[in-house]
């Protein structure tokens, strides 16, 4: 399920739900009604898986900058 995998993703990077939905879906709302039981159409859902690996990938790129020296 989508909720599960955003879940996880706020946990990994200790982001609130939504600073995530802004980001994500340009719906601050967007985890908080995940929670409550909305379905997001697969389009939706395609884009935040989207972004979610975006972000990841992201994310250990600039790890690796990180640990460039010389």
């Amino acid at each position: 399920m989508l909720i599960r995998s955003i879940e996880t993703f706020l946990r990994q990077y200790k982001m609130p739900p939504t600073k995530f939905g802004r980001l994500a879906a340009h719906d601050p709302r967007f985890v908080l009604d995940l929670r409550m039981g909305r379905e997001p159409r697969s389009g939706t859902e395609a884009r935040i898986v989207g972004f979610m690996r975006g972000f990841e990938a992201a994310q250990g790129e600039a790890g690796r900058e990180n640990t460039d020296v010389g």
